[in-house]
């Protein structure tokens, strides 16, 4: 039975901070300050509606950042056991980041990366 006690609190704890969370947000929360009901209350006046049109660039860099980033995830494990993986795993690495860098280079070449167009 002891071995469920860290389980026990981390339930605990798991029920007591998001409930404290939002009771302590509803006592200190700001009322009547703003009639409006914007959908971004950051004090600032919407300059077009929520449901215009993006350019179809913004996704592709969107899209782009995400496979980047979850390439990145991999040089984690690898850099912990990079001691018994040895040569062979170096060299699995440098031929990841090699396939990396030609698909950086495809999107950069497309003009995938170009901010403005």
């Amino acid at each position: 039975m002891q071995e469920y006690i860290p389980v026990l609190i981390f339930l605990c704890v798991a029920v007591v901070v998001p409930i404290s969370a939002l009771v302590l947000s509803g006592l200190l929360q700001a009322r009547g300050r703003n009639t409006d009901a914007s959908p971004y209350e950051c004090g600032i006046e919407p300059l077009t509606a929520a449901r215009d049109r993006y350019s179809v660039q913004y996704y592709i860099i969107a899209v782009l950042f995400v496979v980047f980033d979850v390439e990145t995830i991999f040089l984690f494990p690898w850099a912990v056991k990079l001691d018994r993986l040895g040569l062979y795993g170096f060299i699995e690495m440098a031929i990841f980041f090699v396939i990396l860098l030609i698909g950086y280079a495809y999107a950069w070449r497309k003009g995938a990366l170009d901010w403005v167009s």
